[in-house]
């Protein structure tokens, strides 16, 4: 399964469970371990884009009702996000999609097979 085919799993669950607001950009954003707590600025550099295009998602994001930015409490020129309930459940059924996902690798690799994907991809992403 490509990474496409992942993504619009993710979309069909999150319509199935009401947020068929949410487009594939604002998956970015959700990406794990997701934005709550974080500055704009530090999931900007995380995400590798810029401040400008992340600052854009979380307005968007902020609109829908899926989090919200707040003044950080160590820093206060600096501001936080916070996810919202619709937010965390938004994330619940993400990370619920890509579960099912792993769940049909691990059914067509096997379950050691499954285990070698997933040890090699820790590896290259450290």
């Amino acid at each position: 399964m490509r990474w496409e085919a992942v993504r619009q799993h993710m979309r069909e669950r999150l319509r199935e469970h009401g947020f068929a607001d949410l487009d594939v950009t604002h998956l970015a954003i959700f990406q794990y371990p997701g934005p709550h707590h974080e500055r704009p600025s530090d999931l900007a550099a995380r995400l590798g884009a810029s401040k400008q295009s992340v600052n854009y998602q979380l307005g968007e994001l902020e609109r829908l009702g899926y989090l919200e930015r707040r003044d950080d409490p160590d820093d206060l020129r600096s501001r936080r996000v916070a996810l919202t309930r619709r937010g965390e459940a938004a994330v619940a059924t993400i990370r619920a999609a890509v579960r099912e996902v792993e769940r049909e690798w691990e059914r067509r690799l096997g379950r050691e097979r499954f285990a070698e994907l997933c040890a090699m991809l820790r590896e290259l992403g450290e």
